[in-house]
């Protein structure tokens, strides 16, 4: 059922990395940007509504953008400068909403359940995608509804830089005529599925009975159909900083061999990553701690543009360690901690890294996820203790 009550506040940045480059350089304002990998082998990270009209795509090879659509401006990509903005418009929200959930690095979720008690939710949040665009310069959507789907969904339909509220009553009126591909559960191979059964439009899909359609899709179906009817009840999750995963290691003999140590972070840091890119997640930050013979304990952190690959996060994490072990004393334990978590795909981080990267890695963790954490790991980190996560 419906919880009638509930106020959810969708935010979108548009073409994020695409307005971000426009900021740094007006020439580019109404002319086709595609952001991505140098070279052929490349892939499309990101581009603007003038490059889709080409029929370019994100993920897209750059080899086939070029075909499409050779007029446009290519560009490398910052993922620097993006982490920084991404983080300027959370520090905007968090300074306003009560409860808010950063989901990726362009978009938040914001609860404004009760608000409307006080004052219009529907004024607060237009305030809000105001006072983002006049601090940052950058074009966001908005979509408000009483549930996280619906306002993702409206969100989608007021693009570019619109808002829309979806009412209670008119929900189902509003998501009828809509592509199945709207539904943010559905992914490019269900929707593909769904076409080749005759399903094309919401309507169709929610007047399927649910025990047919989780015949049909497995243990997704009950619950696309159950966004396809409006029904969704997953909470706007608290996001903070502080939101972690570490792991760490207690040698069996205190140690002072720096090569052995930095060989076990790496251990650590590979661990990590792949539970990041598990969870389809990206981290922004990087704590290492290291504990003395005498018991001292000392950490030091460092934010990062967000990421989950191994060969990123490897050498900030033995920068760290180099700057935080100055005394030369015996260490007895080594850990590490990634934080500042959000939601995200390696998509992300292929301005400069190669499609063969990509897929490396994820045959390295289809391996891992069939055999184990342990399956397969750099040459380095081979026969090194196993650490505590």
């Amino acid at each position: 059922m419906h919880s009638d009550n509930r106020s959810i506040l969708h935010l979108d940045q548009d073409t994020f990395f695409v307005s971000v480059e426009r900021l740094r350089n007006r020439r580019l304002a109404g002319r086709p940007v595609i952001i991505g990998g140098a070279g052929d082998r490349g892939v499309v990270s990101s581009c603007s509504y003038e490059a889709r009209q080409f029929g370019v795509q994100s993920a897209m090879p750059m080899k086939l953008a070029r075909q499409l659509c050779s007029d446009a401006v290519y560009i490398h990509g910052d993922m620097e400068l993006y982490s920084r903005y991404s983080d300027l418009v959370t520090t905007i929200i968090a300074s306003k909403a009560p409860l808010f959930e950063k989901s990726s690095i362009d978009e938040h979720y914001v609860d404004l359940t009760g608000m409307d008690r006080f004052f219009g939710c529907r004024q607060w949040a237009a305030e809000l995608r105001e006072a983002i665009m006049n601090e940052t310069g950058l074009p966001i959507s908005m979509g408000l509804s009483l549930n996280k789907t619906i306002a993702k969904i409206a969100t989608g339909e007021a693009k570019p830089n619109g808002q829309l509220e979806v009412a209670p009553t008119v929900i189902r009126p509003f998501l009828d005529p809509l592509s199945v591909r709207k539904i943010p559960l559905i992914g490019p191979k269900t929707y593909n599925s769904l076409r080749n059964m005759g399903i094309a439009t919401i309507r169709t899909l929610r007047s399927i009975p649910p025990e047919v359609f989780e015949g049909m899709l497995g243990k997704n179906g009950r619950e696309i159909w159950q966004r396809a009817n409006g029904f969704d009840n997953s909470p706007v999750q608290a996001w903070s900083e502080r939101k972690a995963i570490s792991t760490e290691t207690t040698f069996n003999n205190d140690s002072t061999d720096t090569t052995h140590i930095n060989n076990i972070l790496t251990g650590l840091c590979e661990q990590l990553a792949y539970r990041l890119r598990k969870h389809q997640q990206l981290t922004g930050n990087i704590s290492v701690k290291i504990r003395y013979a005498n018991f001292d304990t000392h950490t030091l952190q460092q934010k990062v543009p967000y990421t989950a690959f191994d060969h990123v996060l490897i050498p900030v994490c033995k920068g760290l360690f180099r700057r935080l072990y100055t005394r030369r004393m015996r260490i007895r334990l080594v850990g590490l901690q990634f934080s500042r978590l959000i939601r995200g795909v390696q998509q992300l981080n292929m301005f400069e890294d190669t499609p063969e990267l990509a897929r490396l890695y994820k045959a390295v963790d289809r391996m891992r996820y069939k055999y184990g954490a342990g399956a397969i790991h750099r040459a380095v980190t081979h026969h090194l203790c196993s650490p505590d996560i």
